[in-house]
């Protein structure tokens, strides 16, 4: 990389980089980033984009900097940029770095209009030229060009370092005068003015000579003695040739050249000058540097004078010797050629263009364009016309015209229509077309098949008109096209010479997407000299222009609406769409900057329609929803009080002095409060408490120490750290006791990080205004959460720099940092009982004597005991619209509702800057047995997904439906629908038992319905008798049978312990792995018929980080049972489980816990003890994969069926893959049944044989048809994570498909394309994907982080253990490519990639649940070294 960027970085006091066109990424931004992480100056930095104008930016900067600096590629547009400015910027402190290639062509039209202009030949020059230019611009402030080919490298290059450069630069004071170099002036005063620049360059010159050593000249040559031959070179390149009797002279000074340096080059002897330009495109006759050499030797005698010829220089690199003595022998022949060359020009025979780069995210609206338009999109300044019509083809004013010129032979071709129409010579077929197609030209279907119908008439029958000649001419406008021109935010800064304005003005019927890139987090990082025009609103008052502003990261319906309505609409449309990206980098950060913008009202999704308004109706429709629910709030309080006013008209006094009795009585309250808050100080110490917690234990620690100082007559107050500010503190009299925890990667809590950010601003600054405050700081975290020694420093990071940064702030450390670790024998309380007697011996309350029990914490179990069934106050809580929660006790509640309560954890941070509450929504999942949907239903939860939540839902690895991002006021209307068609919430999530899950087999009919009406079965006989979830939700409307009554006869008033799974498997598929949950149903098969169950118990996947008394379990067979005995079996299994489960301990209360604590033979004597019998033996089965059936087959009954793959089970519609619209057409005609799987894929069963062409054709239209994916990515799943789930570390469903397609390219270089690799991901230690049974899988365990495990079953028979404990995408990918490559070369017939990590001594096989931790980390040399 040249060595400029760095130079320009150090030096200067602004930096304004002109971005290059991606893909290319600026190699100022990189260097910058470095130099950030090292150094502790850094400019201003100003990026400009590329084709972007930076001459306001400079102008903004240099009047107060001591130096500007300009990087950026010479170009003809950013010439035309520059020129006009340069003599207003001669006298300032400015560099322009400008990077050439081999022609100078453009960057030589700046010369004679700056003071100076450098020319850098070779790296080492470049940098030393670049240190010059700076320092003869700073001192002297004048504007310098330094031109230079960044692609020249030096394996030799000699750099200064960054602290000489400073003492270089700083220190050395302007010049600050003028000069009196600029205006016109006589030649004298020219000459005068020269010499004195040049004098200015000399002093510099020599400076910098005593920096670098080297040595700078104006022209440096190489020579034999008393040359005949001096060939000057103006070359972005050396030319490192040596010839006998010539002289080399490149120059590296073009202004100020003065003539006495030149003349010095050309020694007497010389008869011939030959003057060699890398310049390609010249509109004058003579080259610059050839006219200064003629100059020049002006003032020899004529006789004197040597012959000058004038030639272009090509590309250096292919210069030869020989071709160089081709030249000078040319020259010297008696008739020289006209035009010399030496060297290949690659511009010589015009060069075909190459189409600009269009980044890959882009091609999302591009995309959804080519899917609504199809054969009708005509993108006028699309990419594909730069081959036949050069770059321009691209520009706005090119495509604008094109259209108008279209648009004009359409009329034309119209015109021709009418006149042949009044032909005689017309039959009557034709004329009825003609006709037809004039009432038709704008409708996208008729104009095109009237159109194909027409010409095919006239070239049947030809007719001797002119008129139909000139028809058949224009026939490709008879089709009606939606023509768009597509274009960058940057036409944004320049509404006219962006040809904006002229498409607005042009009343054309042409539609304008521009696409808008700046990322929301980086909206104040531009320069505010660049202003970018409001499109929107300026077309919007032109008053006849279609507007819309779309994000398709936002709401991709919304898109689609506004890209159709603009193609109808009858003139300009401008559709801006917001795209926020600055790298080719993960859709993923795309989709998280345009949440925050449309969340914060920065980016306002609407519509502005001005035909409405000519129909009476309102123009303007918005619909973004944060903005549309902001706004509908206030309307509804503003037009209640109206109301209430107008129906009332003394309210309005009444409420005003109400309001003041209120305000006079909480004043009242207020003192009181104080009074008694004041005469409590009077004998105790204050005590604040702050805390930041994520999970809650660091909430919960801060609360219970706070009751501990009160019960010891402390005055104590508990608050989140955000609650407070370095202000408050400093006033704070008391003692303050920090409690946190740790959040990702040494982060801190959510609720603690903008105190963490002014914490840290005010140490840089040097601040001390914590002098008064007396504090201690307790952390809570885990030191093998991050194992590596690398990561050491994660450990407890928040607590650590907390008690850090208050101490170097003046705050006073009353007791020593205390640190609890999830590792010690107690956990977090074996560090904290250590450290709080501290606290209190520094408070003098340690000889207090507690007589006072301390108040029990409030747990999961006393919330439901308190419920009454499951009330709580939910209905209150639904109520409460002051915000968009409901209180925490009935967060739990809900669970048993069917219902979580979530926000969107990608704007919670930016909402929290706002001083707004999160974006609280609810998740919904249905309760389905056996995940068998009827069309009905479907089409029913199709709509719950479009009118109550986000658009979209999800097929769970439970086999059921769920719905993210439902608003509070939209619960009890969704669940309403849910209800209407026969399906309900209740039990699919709480401490009970949750939806049933059975195999989906479409080749089995007469087995899959019995299996599935086990499952139905065994679900309503486990489900809660509350009526809670009908008085609440349904207000009191049975879903079917009697009215239920209050009371549990299986659960009681506490129900279970813990959540409780039930799976009934059919082999050889154990596609809803069996073993994976609390109680699996395990089919037995003898002659087709099914003849009862092997019962398996003890399967969980929960673990939670770094505590190693949980861990994930497979069940054990226990016996087998008979269907009619199977719920029965069931129902004992589960109260087992509710006698004995651990209440106290929530992370041990599952079932595999409670079996391992009691012994299986215990726990199954047990069950059998409440049956009445004992189980019969188990019996013989085999499993043989766990990953769906894709594709077509066949049933027993002769239905067909299709099991379709739903990547990760999100059911919606993107750019190419309308799966959502695709299904809701295919249930609208569908007859049969859909079966959803646990690997969140789908089937479309029992489809009749005469229904089949019409399902096929279907399937193929919406391209759910399509199999044509790795068998890596069809055994692939992962939960749902960020930005809903509120327990995610890192990313699961939004990252994995990413994953995957960059391990996908390792296994087909490998072969193994087709062979399928169970991989799974979850976003946390919970294992919703069930991971733990994968033959690979990632865990998250912070953003970007994943525990890495291996050896899992194919089948689900076995389960994996951690590999690596802490990894991230390139670690993942590295240890990938050599293990699946050595998979591919020397597996066995038949052997699984899970099995092969076992046998080639990667990882050991987890015998049982509680020896999960054995041998984690690896094998042998394959074991990780920490």
């Amino acid at each position: 990389m040249s060595p400029v960027p760095r130079i320009a970085c150090i030096v200067s006091d602004t930096l304004v980089d002109v971005q290059p066109p991606l893909p290319a990424v600026s190699h100022v931004s990189r260097t910058l980033a470095d130099l950030r992480s090292s150094s502790p100056h850094t400019p201003t930095f100003v990026s400009v984009p590329a084709g972007g104008d930076p001459c306001a930016s400079i102008f903004l900067h240099s009047p107060n900097a001591r130096l500007v600096s300009l990087t950026a590629s010479a170009s003809p547009k950013l010439v035309s940029y520059l020129v006009p400015h340069l003599a207003e910027l001669s006298d300032s402190p400015v560099v322009l770095h400008l990077s050439v290639s081999d022609d100078l062509s453009d960057v030589l039209l700046l010369r004679s209009a700056v003071p100076y202009f450098l020319l850098s030949s070779s790296a080492q020059q470049a940098h030393d030229n670049a240190l010059l230019a700076s320092r003869l611009a700073r001192v002297e402030r004048k504007l310098i060009v330094h031109a230079y080919n960044p692609s020249l490298s030096d394996s030799s290059l000699e750099e200064v370092p960054e602290d000489k450069i400073r003492q270089f630069l700083v220190g050395v004071p302007p010049n600050g005068a003028a000069n009196g170099v600029n205006g016109h002036a006589s030649t004298d005063e020219a000459s005068s003015v020269a010499h004195q620049l040049y004098k200015f360059y000399e002093a510099a010159a020599l400076a910098t000579l005593s920096l670098v050593r080297r040595p700078f000249r104006p022209l440096v040559s190489h020579s034999s003695p008393n040359p005949h031959t001096v060939v000057f070179l103006s070359s972005s390149q050396e030319l490192n040739i040596t010839l006998d009797g010539v002289s080399f002279v490149s120059a590296t000074l073009l202004n100020p050249l003065p003539p006495t340096r030149i003349l010095h080059a050309i020694p007497a002897s010389v008869s011939r000058v030959v003057v060699l330009e890398q310049i390609h495109r010249w509109s004058f006759k003579w080259t610059p540097l050839y006219l200064d050499v003629v100059s020049a030797l002006q003032e020899r005698e004529i006789e004197q004078r040597p012959t000058v010829h004038m030639g272009v220089l090509g590309s250096i690199d292919s210069i030869t010797d020989i071709q160089v003595q081709k030249m000078l022998q040319s020259v010297a022949a008696e008739v020289a050629p006209p035009h010399l060359q030496l060297g290949t020009i690659s511009g010589g025979e015009k060069a075909p263009s190459v189409p600009p780069h269009i980044p890959k995210h882009e091609t999302s609206y591009t995309k959804i364009l080519s899917h609504v338009f199809n054969d009708r999109l005509e993108i006028s300044n699309s990419p594909s016309l730069v081959s036949s019509q050069g770059e321009i083809a691209t520009s706005p004013e090119f495509a604008l015209g094109r259209v108008r010129g279209q648009l004009d032979e359409r009329d034309e071709l119209i015109s021709a229509v009418h006149k042949l129409l009044q032909s005689k010579g017309v039959d009557a077929d034709l004329h009825s077309l003609l006709a037809n197609w004039l009432l038709s030209k704008d409708d996208p279907v008729k104009s095109k098949t009237l159109g194909d119908t027409i010409v095919k008439a006239l070239r049947q029958s030809p007719i001797p008109d002119p008129f139909a000649a000139r028809i058949l001419d224009l026939h490709s406008h008879l089709p009606s096209l939606s023509r768009w021109i597509i274009g960058s935010d940057a036409w944004s800064y320049d509404l006219g010479a962006s040809g904006l304005h002229h498409a607005i003005a042009s009343g054309l019927n042409v539609n304008v997407l521009i696409i808008d890139t700046l990322p929301y987090s980086a909206r104040n990082t531009n320069d505010p000299s660049r202003r970018k025009h409001d499109v929107g609103l300026y077309a919007m008052n032109h008053g006849d222009v279609y507007v819309a502003s779309v994000a398709v990261y936002s709401s991709y319906s919304q898109v689609l609406q506004s890209l159709i309505e603009a193609d109808r609409f009858s003139g300009p449309s401008v559709v801006l769409a917001y795209l926020p990206y600055e790298t080719e980098s993960s859709a993923l950060d795309v989709l998280k900057e345009t949440k925050v913008a449309v969340d914060a009202g920065y980016w306002p999704l609407y519509r502005w329609d001005p035909s409405k308004e000519r129909e009476g109706k309102e123009p303007f429709t918005l619909d973004s929803d944060a903005v549309k629910n902001d706004l509908q709030a206030f309307l509804d309080r503003q037009n209640h009080l109206s109301q209430l006013v107008r129906f009332k008209p003394q309210f309005a006094s009444e409420l005003v002095s109400s309001l003041g009795e209120s305000v006079r009585e909480a004043r009242k309250r207020k003192a009181q409060q104080s009074y008694n808050e004041m005469l409590s100080a009077l004998d105790a110490p204050p005590l604040l408490v702050l805390y930041a917690s994520d999970g809650g234990a660091a909430e919960k620690l801060a609360k219970r120490l706070a009751n501990r100082g009160t019960a010891r007559g402390l005055s104590t107050t508990v608050a989140t750290l955000d609650s407070s500010s370095i202000e408050a503190l400093a006033q704070e009299e008391g003692y303050v006791a920090f409690v946190t925890s740790v959040a990702g990667q040494g982060e801190p809590p959510q609720n603690g990080r903008t105190f963490f950010k002014a914490l840290n601003a005010a140490v840089a600054r040097g601040d001390q205004p914590l002098k008064k405050l007396r504090y201690t700081v307790f952390g809570m975290g885990d030191s093998h959460y991050w194992p590596r020694p690398e990561d050491a420093q994660y450990y407890n990071k928040p607590g650590k720099d907390l008690d850090a940064r208050l101490e170097k702030l003046g705050a006073e450390r009353i007791a020593s940092l205390g640190l609890g670790d999830d590792q010690d024998a107690d956990g977090p309380q074996t560090g904290y009982k250590v450290w709080e007697p501290l606290l209190w011996k520094s408070l003098g309350v340690d000889a207090v004597e507690v007589t006072e029990a301390e108040p029990e914490p409030i747990t999961n179990e006393h919330i439901k005991a308190a419920s009454r069934y499951l009330r709580g106050t939910i209905l209150e809580g639904l109520e409460d619209t002051s915000t968009g929660a409901i209180p925490a006790s009935d967060t739990q509640l809900t669970k048993f509702h069917g219902i979580y309560q979530q926000d969107d954890r990608d704007i919670r941070d930016e909402r929290q800057v706002q001083g707004v509450e999160p974006a609280y929504s609810f998740m919904i999942r249905v309760r389905m047995p056996g995940g068998v949907c009827k069309p009905e239903q479907w089409l029913q939860m199709d709509q719950i997904a479009d009118e109550h939540g986000s658009g979209t839902f999800k097929i769970t690895t439970r086999q059921t439906f769920q719905f993210h991002g439902v608003i509070k006021r939209h619960l009890k209307p969704a669940i309403q629908d849910i209800n209407r068609v026969l399906l309900d919430t209740l039990a699919a999530c709480g401490d009970v038992n949750r939806n049933v899950t059975c195999a989906s087999i479409p080749t089995l009919s007469r087995l899959h319905q019995e299996v599935y009406q086990f499952a139905k079965s065994v679900s309503e006989h486990l489900i809660p008798r509350t009526t809670a979830y009908h008085e609440i939700w349904l207000d009191k409307k049975m879903v079917a049978g009697d009215a239920l009554k209050d009371f549990e006869p299986l659960y009681g008033e506490f129900y279970l312990p813990r959540k409780f799974k039930i799976a009934v498997a059919v082999p050889p598929s154990n596609d809803v792995d069996v073993f994976a949950n609390d109680l699996g149903f395990i089919a037995i098969i003898e002659n087709g018929r099914l003849k009862g169950f092997n019962v398996a118990i003890g399967g969980g996947m929960g673990v939670t980080h770094g505590n190693k008394k949980t861990y994930p379990r497979i069940g054990d067979i226990i016996g087998f049972c008979t269907v009619e005995q199977g719920k029965y079996v069931a129902e004992q299994v589960m109260l087992v489980q509710r006698d004995n489960g651990n209440r106290v301990d929530r992370k041990n209360a599952r079932l595999k816990y409670t079996i391992d604590r009691m012994g299986l033979d215990v726990y199954k004597a047990e069950v059998e003890k409440r049956l009445g019998y004992s189980l019969a033996p188990a019996r013989q089965f085999t499993f043989d994969r766990n990953i769906d059936d894709f594709g077509w087959a066949v049933g027993e009954d002769g239905r067909h069926h299709f099991m379709l793959f739903i990547e990760n089970g999100r059911v919606q519609d993107e750019p190419g893959r309308n799966f959502k619209t695709g299904l809701r057409e295919i249930a609208k005609v569908h007859k049969g049944t859909f079966r959803l799987t646990t690997n969140q894929h789908l089937c479309v069963s029992d489809i009749d044989p005469e229904d089949l062409p019409l399902i096929k054709r279907l399937l193929s239209q919406y391209k759910l048809d399509n199999l044509e994916f790795s068998g890596l990515r069809l055994a692939s799943s992962a939960c749902v994570a960020f930005p809903t789930c509120g327990l995610a570390m890192a990313e699961s469903e939004r990252y994995l498909p990413i994953l995957v397609d960059k391990v996908e390219a390792i296994c087909e270089e490998n072969g193994l394309r087709n062979d399928a690799i169970v991989m799974r991901m979850t976003g946390c230690p919970n294992g919703c994907a069930r991971p733990y049974v994968a033959e690979v899988a990632f865990v998250g365990k912070a953003p970007g982080t994943y525990s890495m495990l291996l050896g899992g079953g194919y089948y689900g028979q076995r389960m994996n253990k951690i590999y690596r404990e802490t990894v991230t995408e390139p670690e993942i990918l590295a240890i990938l490519k050599p293990m699946i490559k050595r998979y591919a070369l020397e597996r066995l017939e038949g052997e699984k990639f899970g099995d092969f990590t076992i046998r080639a001594g990667y990882i050991s096989p987890t015998i049982s649940g509680m020896g999960w931790y054995d041998g984690m980390g690896g094998e042998g040399i394959h074991k990780e070294i920490l």
